[in-house]
């Protein structure tokens, strides 16, 4: 007697639309992401199993944490590279994702040249707990020296919630978004998942990034195959910017 029932096959994802992966945490101990270099190949080489083709690593520069500087983040990206014999299976770069702290105005103040997503495109975070006062004046600051503001993880401001016109300010002000891919699933809770899809509704998600620091974050990318359809709604629209990023 057969079975009316068939055994569920399991859904693989499939993130190779995205090209690029902008924001991540790969470089060996250096901030809150990966501890070393064998942790950084698992991670890269996981993400490679995903269909990622390229990376640009964005560690913290947030001065009271990970007082990161070009000297710190080109050194740990050389010991990654050694680690794999001197080279990388993947075209593989450094940028960094900037805290708007005072440390972070001292760079604008005395022009010093930031690290850059590509082009003049910087990535920069604020605060989970409240904004900068002056956040407005931040990124007009930036703009006036040059750069284009990508704002990490917008849908992680739970506070905004209560305030989504922020966005709408943020986007006039000509701030492009990246949303964390895992934003798009349950992990990081109700009101970041929520603001994730209010922002892809309000078509204001210009980027994608898996802002992979540890196994876990792969672990919850692997096993959850609904990312692939956002990825592919996304770049049916025409406004998703990884696919552009080649180096």
């Amino acid at each position: 007697m057969f079975s009316i029932f068939k055994k569920k096959q399991s859904q693989t994802v499939d993130l190779s639309g995205i090209g690029t992966d902008m924001h991540s945490h790969l470089l060996p101990g250096i901030d809150d992401g990966s501890p070393d270099t064998e942790t950084s190949a698992t991670l890269i080489k996981g993400l490679q199993d995903l269909g990622i083709q390229r990376f640009i690593t964005t560690p913290h520069i947030f001065w009271d944490l990970y007082k990161n500087t070009n000297e710190s983040i080109d050194g740990a990206l050389e010991k990654l590279r050694l680690s794999y014999n001197g080279r990388l299976e993947a075209p593989f770069r450094a940028a960094a994702e900037y805290y708007l702290d005072d440390h972070f105005d001292d760079l604008l103040r005395k022009d010093m040249p930031l690290r850059t997503i590509q082009d003049n495109w910087v990535l920069v975070e604020f605060s989970f707990v409240t904004p900068p006062i002056d956040l407005k004046e931040k990124i007009f600051a930036m703009q006036i020296k040059g750069y284009q503001p990508v704002l990490a993880h917008p849908e992680r401001y739970a506070y905004l919630t209560a305030s989504k016109r922020t966005y709408d300010e943020l986007k006039d002000a000509g701030c492009l978004f990246q949303v964390n891919l895992l934003s798009l699933t349950p992990y990081y809770g109700k009101a970041a998942n929520e603001l994730a899809n209010y922002l892809l509704k309000k078509n204001y998600v210009n980027l994608l990034g898996t802002d992979l620091h540890h196994e876990r974050h792969l672990h919850t990318l692997r096993n959850s195959p609904s990312l692939t359809d956002s990825v592919k709604q996304l770049l049916d629209s025409g406004r998703l910017l990884n696919p552009s990023i080649n180096f």
